[in-house]
């Protein structure tokens, strides 16, 4: 199923000292963390937790990450990592990603430090896409839609 509506869904934070290099500017790896953080989230704005996902005995392993980088974040940056499906199957799930760097402005602005938008507002930073497969504690593929339906119910509901 391909998705054509863009619905993001929106997480804020703040840089942190650690996250970022002695150059100075975040840590490349640190934006594949803020991916699983988009998509931890996402789930949660769903009203499904991840931990609801793995005490069910489903995994969600990344298969394929791709990042792309357009400008660097800096320690205490207000940022905002967008997250949306673009594609998915029974078996598979496609998330691309965009982090952007809000004006301060924008840090009270929001009704919510996570929700979900039509329209990412920001700077853009970094764009991303993970991909995943759905599998048992085998890492046996598994289909979304017999194992965990009400999950599956919502992921179609939301595209």
């Amino acid at each position: 199923m391909n998705m054509t509506q863009e619905r993001w869904h929106r997480h804020q934070l703040r840089v942190r000292y650690e996250e970022t290099d002695q150059m100075g500017v975040v840590y490349h790896a640190n934006y594949l963390t803020w991916f699983e953080i988009g998509r931890t989230e996402f789930i949660r704005g769903l009203g499904y937790s991840y931990r609801r996902i793995e005490d069910k005995g489903l995994l969600l392993p990344v298969v394929e990450a791709e990042s792309k980088f357009k400008k660097p974040a800096r320690y205490d940056d207000l940022v905002c990592i967008y997250t949306r499906v673009v594609e998915m199957s029974s078996v598979r799930l496609h998330f691309a990603y965009e982090v952007r760097k809000l004006p301060e402005a924008l840090s009270s602005g929001l009704p919510n430090s996570s929700d979900f938008t039509t329209e990412p507002e920001g700077e853009l930073l970094v764009i991303g896409t993970t991909k995943h497969v759905w599998v048992n504690p085998s890492w046996k593929p598994i289909r979304i839609e017999k194992e965990a339906p009400e999950l599956w119910q919502l992921l179609t509901e939301y595209t």
